[in-house]
């Protein structure tokens, strides 16, 4: 891809209300647009980052058994009637064709159920693991921190239906740990942090917490037994007690939580099992949103230049600059257009940027986007027949001989990645 195509370049703007790092960089970036408070048109830069996201959160999924389906998001007044969730505040609601109330739909489960309800034929059928990748609308009174808490986002949703509470639980503990293998693989080392029910059961439900300075959560440490809690779940008295626990700034980025019969029940879901018994249906919810996780990297992995992508989320892996000398060089252009060519067919991804362009500006556009490789052809490098090799996360650089540029950027792609906070 040459950068000279690309729509959406970096600018020196942010939003007025840009009160975080994912927000500002995002943005200035040319990853998103801000349309609204809360809402953001993903630009090309943007939406690549956002579908390798997605990408990994459906291999996780698909490796537990989850099937993908897509759930409309205008959805009739009486689903959510029949579960008594109309009146919930957060829900944008409108008027349709001949004066029919509808909904954005907020969350799954009152659209789920009934249709899990009209395929199942059998207790042999279960359990059920369906989810989606969609996009939410949460009418939030006060839409703040770039994509960690829009009124429009993408969210996953999986939902569970079991005949048994072993088999919900069973399943609740592999989701964990699908839960944990999405976060590695994004770049972020997420804490399982136990916290209340909620408004379904009295059971004990878990968010996943990545720690950083931009959180505006607080996650709580047992400094015994190592075990995390959210403030919900501590004694108000204990919230600043240091000797027994440590206690650190997070962004939650996913959740899942036991409904047991909630929903089923409320639509008169039950099953006959294999002894000819009725049986309730068990449920559980399992959700992650790509775009919250997507600007959690951000916070997370940045310096004062600009982002650090993790090279599994990153819209491009390699940003490969060429600068000319006054007079330009045929030879420079070519041998940069057969780099480029070359690892795009063997598949990995290239930002090229051939712009007329002082070499500040370009070096100050690459820190910026953060791609997680620099590769610069110059007349000097040419010298030498050689490319600039520098690794985003890295202050050195070093010449790589052209012959051996391919196969070294092939090694250096298949490496295991080892990260940590840049802020």
């Amino acid at each position: 891809m040459r950068y000279s195509n690309l729509f959406g370049k970096t600018t020196k703007e942010a939003p007025h209300d840009a009160d975080c790092f994912n927000a500002k960089l995002l943005t200035q970036g040319g990853f998103i647009h801000q349309l609204m408070a809360g809402a953001y048109t993903y630009l090309p830069l943007g939406l690549r980052a956002l579908d390798k996201v997605k990408q990994i959160v459906r291999e996780e999924m698909d490796a537990i058994g989850g099937q993908e389906i897509n759930i409309p998001m205008l959805t009739p007044k009486k689903v959510w009637e029949d579960t008594g969730r109309w009146g919930i505040d957060v829900l944008f609601k409108l008027e349709g064709a001949g004066g029919k109330e509808l909904a954005l739909a907020a969350t799954a489960e009152d659209m789920v159920t009934p249709l899990v309800k009209e395929y199942v034929r059998s207790y042999k059928d279960f359990p059920v693991l369906l989810y989606q990748i969609n996009d939410k609308f949460r009418n939030e009174p006060r839409a703040k921190s770039g994509l960690l808490r829009g009124r429009e986002f993408s969210m996953k949703d999986l939902y569970s239906f079991h005949l048994t509470q072993e088999g919900f639980e069973e399943f609740y503990e592999k989701s964990k740990q699908a839960y944990l293998n999405v976060y590695r693989r994004c770049g972020l080392n997420a804490l399982v942090v136990k916290a209340s029910g909620g408004d379904f059961t009295k059971r004990f439900s878990h968010e996943f917490q990545v720690e950083t300075d931009a959180g505006e959560d607080r996650v709580y440490i047992d400094k015994k037994t190592g075990e995390a809690f959210n403030r919900e779940v501590v004694p108000e008295g204990d919230w600043e007690n240091t000797e027994l626990y440590d206690i650190k700034k997070t962004i939650e980025v996913g959740n899942i939580f036991p409904l047991e019969s909630r929903f089923s029940d409320a639509i008169d879901f039950t099953v006959t099992d294999a002894n000819g018994k009725p049986t309730k249906v068990i449920m559980g919810s399992y959700g992650i949103g790509p775009s919250r996780v997507m600007g959690s990297i951000v916070e997370v992995h940045h310096d004062e230049k600009g982002i650090l992508w993790p090279k599994a989320v990153a819209p491009f892996h390699v940003s490969l600059i060429t600068i000319s000398g006054k007079d330009g060089s045929q030879r420079l252009e070519e041998v940069a257009s057969d780099i480029h060519d070359d690892l795009e067919a063997s598949g990995i991804e290239v930002l090229w940027d051939e712009r007329d362009l002082r070499p500040g500006e370009k070096f100050a556009d690459t820190d910026l986007i953060g791609l997680p490789l620099r590769l610069v052809i110059s007349e000097k490098t040419l010298a030498e027949d050689s490319v600039e090799w520098k690794e985003r996360h890295e202050t050195d650089a070093r010449l790589v001989k052209i012959s051996e540029i391919v196969e070294q950027v092939h090694e250096w792609f298949r490496a295991p990645e080892r990260l940590t906070s840049h802020e």
